[in-house]
């Protein structure tokens, strides 16, 4: 049994002070009597069925008024069975954190940012395999495809420049994120790879990692972190941190082609919200392509519970007018 209106069930918090009001009502209307000893009362206490049912009107009041807040709340059933056809989307994304992530162009740095924008796209997909890559010099898997997206938000917390060797190598991440996604049997496998760079370390090429992934029928995304010319970067030096302009050096015709070879798509981040617009972009794209039928069949229940309320207060009528009827 589910409610379509759950929330109206706290109406049945009233009933507490109409049940106080009730019985502050019969203690008022209590007659009573003082006299010395009761002994000569004992043998005259022959209380009636009536007495003891005086206060089933009420109660009969009260549980109508309780039924009337649950079909309020709309209960319904659920057949036993569901028969849900759904085929998710397996996405890998590979992030650079090499030294450059860190200049300041996007605040509070490049790194954090595509961190937080990524962290609000796992959190809009709770039904997607995500997993996580991360590259410099070299490439390592910080997560594998999970649904549990608790934990690899978790690891975001851990992601930092300097893990490890200092470089880019683009073609690299690309060719772990597929070593990764290739073997899912998801209807739909898509790598989103965000990059402020070129490739100048690895033993694979970019296009090459690329061609891969097209005859895997991988689908990649590619973004280009930084802003347009140069791009202020910290430098820790004895005295603190010195900021120097640094050329923003991304190598856009690799990551297009990239994108072109798999399918996919490459943009170009320049700030904190450009990034976030990407990712909903994506995000928007990728659902269009998913296929999800679900079947579910809910029947109303509040037929049997509106006929015993008509009976019920019925009831009640007829005992207030027959039985418990007051005379003045």
């Amino acid at each position: 049994m589910i409610f379509a209106n759950p929330h109206y069930l706290y109406l049945l918090l009233l009933l507490i002070p109409l049940i106080a009001w009730y019985i502050l009502k019969i203690r008022k209307k209590q007659a009573s009597l003082q006299v010395s000893a009761t002994q000569a009362f004992e043998t005259h206490r022959a209380t009636t069925v009536k007495v003891y049912l005086r206060h089933l009107p009420f109660a009969l009041r009260m549980v109508s008024v309780a039924l009337v807040i649950v079909i309020l709340a709309r209960p319904q059933s659920t057949n036993s069975w569901e028969n849900r056809d759904t085929e998710g989307i397996d996405i890998m994304l590979a992030m650079d954190i090499s030294g450059s992530m860190l200049a300041e162009d996007l605040k509070p740095n490049r790194l954090e940012a595509s961190k937080n924008v990524a962290a609000s796209f796992i959190n809009g997909r709770p039904n997607d395999n995500i997993g996580l890559v991360l590259f410099s010099a070299e490439s390592f898997t910080q997560c594998p495809l999970t649904t549990d997206h608790a934990v690899l938000l978790n690891l975001f917390k851990d992601i930092r420049s300097g893990m490890i060797k200092d470089g880019t190598a683009i073609g690299l991440g690309l060719a772990n994120a597929v070593s990764r996604i290739k073997d899912s049997k998801a209807m739909s496998r898509v790598i989103i790879l965000l990059t402020d760079g070129s490739n100048n370390q690895g033993e694979i090429a970019p296009v090459t990692a690329a061609e891969i992934a097209k005859t895997f029928g991988i689908r990649v995304y590619t973004i280009g972190v930084g802003t347009r010319g140069t791009a202020p970067y910290p430098y820790p030096t004895p005295s603190g941190i010195v900021y120097q302009n640094m050329p923003v050096d991304i190598d856009e015709p690799t990551l297009k082609q990239i994108a072109s070879t798999t399918g996919g798509q490459y943009f170009r981040a320049t700030d904190n919200s450009s990034l976030k617009s990407i990712y909903d972009e994506i995000d928007q794209m990728e659902k269009i392509k998913i296929n999800v039928q679900q079947y579910s069949k809910k029947q109303e229940e509040y037929k049997p519970l509106a006929l015993l309320v008509f009976v019920l207060l019925l009831l009640e009528l007829l005992l207030r007018n027959t039985i418990f009827r007051n005379i003045p």
